[in-house]
């Protein structure tokens, strides 16, 4: 039987209006110690975006996302947040905060695969 491996992850999610509280799911940030797996994925899907907030910066929420995504990843480009060790990434990625890019609470669950877990949480939650 293959072993399970504890994971966390957040909903990633644009909240336009942070006074309004209203927010779209966009992406899924998975991280697994035992499988040294931190990643994220998003979906951009921009007329929706656009019928949920007209006045949204698409570039700049692309730009915002792919920053994100670098630093999830420790890729070069990430700046020094980029290199902290993966937990450090996670946290500081998941980490409150009142901007447009905004996570949810972090949840915790097992799994088989790590990547694979990412992926169908980013179907159910976002697609």
């Amino acid at each position: 039987m293959q072993e399970k491996f504890l994971f966390e992850y957040a909903v990633i999610r644009v909240m336009p209006r942070v006074e309004r509280e209203e927010f779209m799911n966009v992406g899924i940030i998975l991280f697994c110690a035992k499988e040294k797996f931190l990643q994220s994925v998003f979906t951009i899907d921009e007329k929706r975006i656009k019928a949920f907030s007209a006045d949204i910066d698409l570039s700049e929420l692309k730009a915002n996302l792919s920053a994100f995504e670098r630093i999830s990843k420790g890729s070069v480009g990430s700046g020094s947040i980029g290199q902290y060790d993966q937990a450090s990434r996670f946290r500081w990625l998941t980490a409150t905060r009142s901007t447009v890019l905004q996570c949810s609470k972090v949840h915790p669950g097992f799994c088989n695969d790590a990547e694979e877990t990412m992926l169908r949480l980013h179907l159910e939650l976002v697609l």
